[in-house]
């Protein structure tokens, strides 16, 4: 098995998300067991699981779209399910969430799908600003010269790239990516994962990589955590949580690399 990745960059005395006991459930439905996970600064964390484990439920808690049903969630040192309006607006701003879907609007051009979150939350900004703030998102996601089309004219890969670059503009401190390789080819999938690396090296991000391919988590986390019947099963390096004989470790391995 290859060496997962390794990186200097992260700070084990500063946690940007700290998780404790959380559960959730809808209904007669258990997704959440009482989880906990701590994500320090600078560090991508992988959250792996099959589809239905309860991953993107987990951040949406982080990012308070949905409320636990008990459990503290502290995110850049605030308590996320006590927060409203202003305070809570404010936390969002320094959260980059890319979007399984990628979110962006078809109607708009990607210029305009990129403006439209700095004309919304920097009023202050004024046009040559925001044209240098898209350039630049743009030229981190290398789509530089995609900057006058409209989202059906691009590719899949294409398309994520634009939706993390929506995010960046914001200049997050925390990126939240809901299955980055969803639905892409081997090769896309693997310049997602490099750009997800690029992302934490140039703008210093602490990230949730939520999915259930274990290329990608081995690409991009520093460590990775398993989600399985609502709990995490083990999170550590790559290579520490899967160099065991836990057969449901084995069966989550193998099931990904078969299929």
């Amino acid at each position: 098995m290859e060496e997962q990745k390794e990186k200097n960059i992260i700070n084990q005395d500063e946690k940007v998300i700290s998780i404790k006991g959380l559960y959730k459930s809808f209904e007669e439905l258990e997704v959440l067991k009482g989880i906990d996970l701590d994500v320090f600064k600078g560090e991508n964390v992988a959250v792996l699981g099959k589809s239905g484990s309860g991953k993107s439920v987990l951040i949406k808690i982080i990012v308070a779209l949905l409320k636990p049903d008990k459990g503290e969630v502290m995110v850049l040192g605030k308590q996320v399910n006590k927060l409203l309006g202003k305070e809570l607006d404010d936390l969002r701003l320094r959260i980059g969430f890319a979007f399984q879907s990628n979110a962006l609007y078809d109607s708009m051009s990607v210029r305009q799908n990129l403006e439209f979150p700095l004309t919304m939350n920097k009023k202050s900004l004024g046009k040559k600003e925001i044209q240098i703030a898209v350039e630049e998102a743009l030229d981190a996601v290398g789509l530089k010269d995609k900057i006058n089309e409209m989202p059906a004219e691009l590719s899949g890969g294409q398309r994520k790239r634009i939706g993390i670059a929506r995010a960046l503009i914001m200049k997050p401190e925390i990126m939240l990516y809901d299955e980055p390789t969803a639905g892409l080819d081997p090769v896309t999938c693997r310049e997602i994962n490099e750009l997800i690396d690029e992302v934490q090296k140039k703008y210093k991000t602490s990230s949730i990589i939520i999915t259930h391919d274990l290329t990608c988590a081995k690409a991009t986390g520093n460590r990775v955590a398993i989600l399985v019947d609502g709990k995490f099963l083990k999170v550590g390096k790559f290579n520490e949580v899967f160099d065991n004989d836990d057969k449901q470790i084995k069966d989550f391995y193998n099931y990904n690399f078969i299929h």
